[in-house]
């Protein structure tokens, strides 16, 4: 069993109760730095991660990783299903050596290193037209592998080939709606002594899938909780399901977000009326 972090009862979120919707097997990072500030938190998955339901173009990929030229990761979760692919094929990280890795935010950097591999490329903003932007002028006539989800958006790919390069995108898991979280997340929401104060996003999918467990009549009920999103493009997507933004992390990353949280608390303020800034992930 994972030991959870002792919560200090005069921590800055000493009292508040926040939900943390992240896929089961990932939410203890985000839910350790929160209890040890004092927050109460309740775990109850928005998401789950399944394998894609055939690893053949990821396998045939990988088994012609020799004709790439570079490599792209957007996520943990893509690192941790390709190094699983390759040890099954009999591959290694050393035939990787040849490629230029890029790797969206430093967690996804972080699981790439672990396997002594190394990061060429991390951009600035941890969104798909910061990594165009990054690239642009270097890609013109290379192949580019793209290792993702299978439901994601397409701007690195589209934008990449108008600016001349070849890029072929595997699945390499999939996110799906955790329907045994419903019962869990309705009652919780409807129960004033366990409603939590603050709600995270971490991803577009966690604020897609939010909105389906809790349905239309918990949604209509959230005045008094606090929606806090990662990022721009998790802002965006709340918005598109008819939630508000409250908070927004400036690092799109979980210490960001758990910054923005204790930020919001020390100077509650109302809610914006959108993400203070648009992108897309």
């Amino acid at each position: 069993m994972r030991k959870k972090a002792t919560p200090r009862r005069n921590g800055p979120l000493s009292g508040v109760r926040i939900l943390v919707g992240r896929a089961r097997h990932q939410a203890g990072a985000l839910s350790a730095e929160l209890r040890k500030l004092g927050a109460t938190v309740l775990e109850i998955p928005f998401i789950e991660i399944r394998k894609p339901r055939s690893y053949r173009p990821l396998d045939s990929a990988l088994r012609n990783i020799s004709a790439y030229d570079w490599l792209i990761l957007t996520s943990v979760n893509g690192v941790e299903a390709m190094w699983e692919r390759i040890g099954k094929l009999g591959l290694k990280s050393s035939d990787l050596n040849h490629l230029r890795i890029v790797a969206i935010g430093p967690a996804t950097q972080k699981a790439i290193e672990q396997h002594r591999v190394k990061v060429d490329v991390v951009p600035k903003e941890y969104v798909a037209e910061s990594v165009v932007r990054s690239l642009r002028r270097r890609v013109k006539g290379k192949r580019f592998l793209l290792v993702r989800a299978r439901v994601a958006r397409d701007v690195i790919p589209r934008e990449l080939r108008k600016a001349g390069a070849h890029v072929d995108v595997v699945e390499a898991y999939e996110t799906v709606v955790p329907r045994a979280s419903r019962m869990r997340l309705r009652s919780t929401l409807a129960n004033p002594a366990r409603r939590p104060n603050v709600v995270t996003f971490t991803s577009s999918s966690t604020a897609r899938n939010f909105a389906a467990l809790a349905g239309p009549r918990a949604l209509s009920d959230l005045n008094r909780i606090r929606l806090a999103s990662i990022g721009p493009i998790t802002s965006s997507t709340l918005l598109d399901v008819g939630l508000r933004v409250d908070i927004v992390a400036n690092e799109f990353t979980i210490p960001g977000l758990v910054e923005a949280i204790v930020e919001d608390i020390k100077n509650p303020r109302r809610a914006p009326s959108g993400p203070r800034k648009l992108a897309n992930k």
